[in-house]
């Protein structure tokens, strides 16, 4: 029966075949297992965009894992320990905080360097008082101010710092006149980053004058606070 009717409708059947055909060659056959690309987890993606992706601060060579072996910085950490980003040294790119995550240093528009340099105003070391006081004069407020942002930025760095005064008045309060002076300067500066554990104070009262006269000239050279940096 079924011959028959595909002798009766030969085209009929031709094209049904065609058809068949046609949309079981449409059909793609499942991919083998393992073909299809792992997501790692930006790994060779945002964590590599390639060997310095995002120029000094790029992500490095992405693997696996979270975000491959990027890093902001020569240094690896982030999310794990091959992960996204990371402190390294100089924290985000190369200079960025300083090295090894030194980060007040970048602070301070001096260094310990300028201490020896003629021309800077860290080269102002002597602070001058009027008679009988211990107020800072404002002509040295820039002064402190410099030294300050030096020690705020570099913690490890030390100072004395030295009072006294002239000649005139007892000896007992010439020495407690030249500590004022010294607990002055410090008090300064500590308002403006300098620790109270880096500066030692030492007041001489008139012991150690800068200048050997007896009139205004010499009182006014002797009446001083001197910074005395530590080891240097």
């Amino acid at each position: 029966m079924k011959e028959g009717v595909i002798a009766m409708y030969p085209k009929v059947f031709l094209a049904s075949v065609l058809t068949v055909g046609i949309l079981s060659g449409c059909q793609t056959a499942p991919p083998p297992p393992g073909s299809i690309p792992e997501i790692n987890a930006l790994g060779g993606g945002v964590g590599g965009m390639g060997q310095g992706g995002m120029g000094q601060m790029g992500a490095g060579q992405g693997q696996a894992g979270v975000g491959g072996n990027g890093q902001y910085g020569n240094g690896a950490g982030g999310l794990n320990p091959n992960g996204l980003g990371g402190a390294g040294q100089g924290g985000y790119g190369q200079g960025g905080y300083g090295n090894g995550g030194m980060a007040g240093q970048g602070n301070s528009p001096y260094s310990p360097a300028d201490l020896n340099n003629p021309g800077s105003i860290l080269a102002q070391r002597i602070i001058y008082f009027d008679y009988d006081q211990a107020r800072i004069r404002a002509e040295y407020l820039p002064v402190l101010e410099a030294h300050a942002s030096l020690l705020a930025a570099y913690p490890n760095l030390k100072i004395r710092l030295e009072g006294h005064a002239d000649e005139r008045g007892s000896r007992e309060y010439n020495v407690a006149l030249s500590e004022r002076r010294g607990y002055s300067v410090r008090d300064y500066m500590a308002a403006r980053g300098l620790k109270n554990q880096q500066a030692e104070i030492v007041g001489y009262g008139e012991e150690v004058p800068a200048s050997l006269g007896h009139g205004e000239k010499s009182w006014s050279e002797n009446r001083r606070v001197e910074i005395i940096y530590v080891g240097e």
